[in-house]
């Protein structure tokens, strides 16, 4: 399986725009150098790594939770994807992940063993073994 995504750059880097557009279809939209290192209006390649991450991240908890015995009610991700800079140039050097929960009939200490071996499992997290760091913070309301 493959899936595909597409983008376009047309001009320079600070004057120039761009599109980004998800196989799919279900995304399309404009991105800059204003969106990715300033306050622009549009997307940028940061959060769409983000909600890659976010969401791929929702799922396989959900889905190791699931395989023993306990059905999610709700699993929230939100992603905090930061640039630095280092002797190379900018970089991704932290993600910061903040899951909440609704499970019924676990408790905390077997919720935190499924977030570790999600940590482990999670594709998109696998895929971004580069990141210095990946932070995850979870709570089970």
């Amino acid at each position: 399986m493959a899936r595909q995504a597409e983008a376009e750059w047309k001009g320079d880097l600070k004057g120039g725009g761009g599109r980004v557009k998800l196989g799919s279809g279900a995304y399309e939209g404009n991105y800059s150098f204003a969106t990715r290192f300033e306050d622009g209006t549009g997307a940028n390649p940061e959060e769409l790594v983000g909600a890659a991450l976010a969401g791929c991240y929702s799922m396989a908890l959900a889905n190791s939770l699931a395989q023993a015995g306990f059905t999610a009610t709700s699993v929230h991700t939100s992603a905090n994807v930061h640039l630095g800079k280092d002797d190379i140039g900018f970089l991704i050097n932290l993600i910061e992940l903040t899951v909440t929960a609704t499970v019924p009939n676990v408790d905390n200490a077997t919720f935190q063993q499924h977030v570790d071996k999600t940590n482990i499992g999670c594709i998109i997290k696998r895929s971004l073994a580069a990141v210095p760091a990946i932070k995850v913070a979870a709570t089970l309301k």
